[in-house]
């Protein structure tokens, strides 16, 4: 018997036959290329003055849709807050774009340091992938090409922290962002005929700073403020910080240079009723810049100013360098009726009422506040001259007083 096929069924049996062999294949699809993320090292000059540094991110590829990262600073050898200013954030690339900026704050300054690294890094990138997520940003000192740099000492006498018999009172170890404003306050503008002294500097708060978020710099600059050629500041503890008797250690560093006048030094609390020598003045320290190996401790004394009497000594600096290079202490030690002035613990100057060879009033059996300053010029030192560099600066590590 003779069978015959529907040619129309017979088609449809062989497409339903590949059909079925297709989808038994597995669809393999290509991987999605993803745009690659890059960062480049970058350098910059330090200066003194805040500057911008551009950190560029690049991506590379095509993007169809938002590409996403994270990015922070991280410290190395440069440290957030004193040599930069540390950066947290997110990056949004939209489709087509391929470059993003961002700006970094480099913290200027005027200290000679050697040259510093931190990083910026990329992180938890979404629909890109990172050849590296690591740049190093390197600031390069420059301080140099300044008239002047500050330089803090590495290497200097010290004293230690407690005395036998003797209890730590008050100290300022100057730690911190800004001055103290509980404990000091700024005296400004030029005093009476330059502060009685003939002295050229304008007094400023802003000549007043804190270095590396560690010690008090004092800096005297040639610039005209005022009608004065000269800035610089004068800070003291009048009304806050006063003291009868005890050892008192101040370590700092000096300027130097013809017409530098720094001074760490006292007045009697009476000064604003009973005016000056009456109320009595102790130099702990003082020097001219030209003389800047030797310091002088004196005490000033007398009923009024035609009566004005003055003690005291010097000594060039114990080891032998000059007292801008190293740090030094400069000591009081006081008692009733008993004055003892010391550089690096050497005694160098004493007195008593019955020393006092004219028979004024002893004076220095009071209170008395702390006044630390650098005059520019003055009928001391003189004037500054062609060989004075400026900015010129007054760093103090600390203060202590123990009683």
């Amino acid at each position: 018997m003779k069978h015959t096929v529907n040619k129309r069924f017979f088609y449809i049996i062989i497409a339903m036959v590949f059909l079925a062999a297709s989808c038994s294949k597995e669809d393999v699809l290509p991987d999605p290329v993803l745009p690659v993320l890059s960062l480049e090292d970058v350098q910059i000059q330090e200066g003194n003055i805040e500057q911008v540094v551009e950190m560029k991110v690049t991506l590379t590829g095509e993007n169809i849709t938002n590409v996403v990262v994270g990015y922070n600073t991280v410290e190395g050898s440069a440290a957030s807050g004193a040599d930069y200013k540390g950066a947290l954030g997110e990056l949004i690339f939209s489709p087509g774009e391929t470059e993003k900026i961002i700006e970094i704050t480099v913290l200027g300054d005027l200290i000679t340091e050697p040259e510093e690294t931190f990083e910026f890094i990329l992180l938890n990138p979404i629909n890109a992938t990172m050849e590296d997520n690591r740049a190093t940003i390197t600031i390069l000192d420059d301080d140099d090409g300044f008239t002047n740099s500050l330089t803090i000492p590495t290497e200097g006498y010290t004293t230690p922290l407690n005395y036998a018999g003797r209890t730590l009172v008050w100290a300022d170890e100057f730690q911190g962002e800004t001055l103290n404003l509980d404990d000091w306050t700024h005296e400004t503008g030029t005093g009476s005929n330059g502060w009685g002294n003939n002295e050229l500097q304008h007094y400023r708060p802003e000549n007043t700073y804190m270095a590396l978020n560690d010690y008090l710099v004092i800096e005297a600059k040639n610039e005209t403020y005022q009608g004065s050629e000269y800035t610089s500041s004068r800070i003291i503890t009048a009304g806050k910080q006063e003291f009868q008797y005890g050892r008192i250690d101040i370590r700092a560093a000096m300027p130097k240079g013809r017409g530098m006048w720094p001074a760490l030094w006292m007045l009697g609390s009476d000064f604003w009723t009973n005016g000056w020598p009456s109320c009595g003045e102790i130099d702990i320290m003082e020097m001219i810049g030209h003389n800047n190996n030797i310091v002088h401790g004196t005490v000033h004394y007398g009923v009024n100013p035609s009566q004005h009497t003055s003690s005291g000594s010097s000594r060039i600096t114990p080891s032998g360098e000059n007292f801008d290079e190293i740090f030094h202490v400069f000591s009081l030690i006081w008692e009733e009726d008993n004055i003892q002035i010391l550089v690096d613990d050497n005694l160098y100057f004493e007195v008593t009422p019955e020393e006092l060879n004219n028979g004024q009033p002893w004076p220095f059996n009071q209170p008395f506040f702390f006044i630390f300053n650098v005059a520019v010029g003055g009928d001391w030192p003189g004037s500054p001259d062609e060989n004075t560099l400026f900015p010129q600066f007054m760093v103090v590590d600390y203060v202590r007083v123990f009683q």
